[in-house]
């Protein structure tokens, strides 16, 4: 492991893969299960390349580095603090030969990038569909929650410019708006292939839905058994604990 000096108000968390960390800021955005779980339902083939749209502290090609063979994995990030942070923790875990990030706006990743260069693509995007109400849409944490900066249909329109033929696309995002999710990755030619809502409890509406699409693929939807976080308050189910690696 590399050593990295933190900046006031950032903490160095453990991930339970390869002894991996990550440099965080609780006052700007710290990443969730959500971008766990993604990068447990997302794979990459060995030697393939993953893009990372909004990557956020680099959580996911991190995490992706660890469980794939992805020879090149890139963070695409628009905050240069949130950048720099991502930066920082390849640097830590020694990754810098197979993690990039690259400070830049998910609407202009087609000049970016070249086109069809990437196997996959993943993102976690902001899930509010505006900033209607937000007191400052400018700060962080509204910028990685809400459609601030970037929209549905740019993330997905940005996957689709940059996705080889076949290549993947896996988000996580909320079953409020999987109707429109579906309807935007068509209008895209990236057919949904996988689908797997994820349920608070056994009881409860699902919170999160995790979807996988393939550039130019046939129509044919497999939607996979529900994934539960927890067992009973505060003990997360087995499978959790897989995907957590504990």
């Amino acid at each position: 492991m590399g050593t990295i000096k933190l900046k006031p108000g950032e903490r160095l968390d453990d991930l339970q893969r390869n002894g991996y960390q990550i440099i965080q800021d609780p006052d700007r955005f710290c990443f969730g299960m959500d971008a766990v779980l993604l990068s447990g339902f997302a794979s990459a083939p060995d030697g393939g390349r993953v893009l990372d749209l909004g990557t956020g502290t680099g959580i996911i090609p991190i995490l992706m580095s660890a469980k794939t063979g992805a020879k090149e994995l890139i963070g695409l990030e628009i905050q240069s603090d949130s950048a720099d942070m991502a930066r920082r923790s390849v640097e830590l875990n020694n990754l810098s030969d197979r993690v990039k990030i690259i400070e830049g706006d998910i609407r202009e990743a087609g000049q970016i990038f070249d086109a069809a260069s990437f196997d996959v693509v993943t993102s976690n995007p902001p899930y509010m569909i505006n900033s209607h109400g937000l007191k400052n849409p400018d700060a962080p944490k509204a910028i990685a929650r809400h459609e601030v900066l970037c929209d549905l249909k740019d993330v997905i329109g940005a996957a689709a410019r940059c996705l080889k033929s076949g290549g993947k696309f896996y988000m996580v995002h909320r079953p409020f708006r999987l109707s429109e999710i579906m309807v935007v990755m068509c209008e895209h030619r990236i057919e949904p292939k996988r689908m797997r809502l994820v349920y608070p409890y056994r009881d409860k509406e699902p919170s999160m839905v995790l979807i996988e699409g393939a550039r130019g693929g046939r129509p044919r939807l497999t939607v996979e058994k529900p994934l539960i976080i927890y067992e009973s308050p505060g003990k997360y189910t087995d499978e959790i604990y897989d995907i957590y690696g504990y």
